[in-house]
């Protein structure tokens, strides 16, 4: 029997960590994002965009999330047909919801980031009953040989 062919847009690379509800955990997820990156070649805009994101939907988690004690943040990551879709979890049902920050607010802009910064995002209640998940993705990460 021949070997099964697969085209370019059918790779998938994934990856996921967890992280506990603590103020270094942003920079640690951001951290796990770009080592990952560097090593499935991503380009750097998508990259970096992908970081900023992450960055804040785990933040959110760490700040907003109403969970027990010893509950952990998951963090998936995976490339198919050259988008990079980030899912954070945490045990807390309660979605996302939008607020209007003042110009002088530092903080309340995380969904408006992802309205602007990513091709598409969404936020579910987790089939399991516990928590839920957001997600974003964004362009450009095809293989280097798909890139122009």
């Amino acid at each position: 029997m021949p070997a099964q062919q697969t085209t370019p847009a059918a790779v998938v690379h994934d990856a996921g960590w967890r992280f506990p509800r603590h103020p270094r955990s942003p920079g640690r997820a951001r951290s796990a994002l770009l080592g990952q990156a560097a090593v499935w070649r991503l380009p750097d805009g998508p990259t970096e965009t992908a970081v900023l994101l992450l960055s804040e939907l785990v933040t959110n988690s760490c700040r907003h999330a109403r969970v027990p004690p010893g509950r952990y943040i998951g963090v998936r990551c995976r490339v198919v047909g050259g988008r990079l879709r980030v899912e954070v979890s945490d045990a807390d049902a309660a979605l996302p919801e939008r607020r209007r920050a003042d110009p002088d607010d530092e903080s309340g802009r995380g969904l408006e980031l992802l309205d602007v910064l990513a091709e598409a995002w969404g936020a579910y209640r987790r089939a399991c009953g516990i928590g839920k998940t957001v997600w974003f993705e964004v362009g450009g990460c095809g293989l280097p040989s798909q890139r122009a």
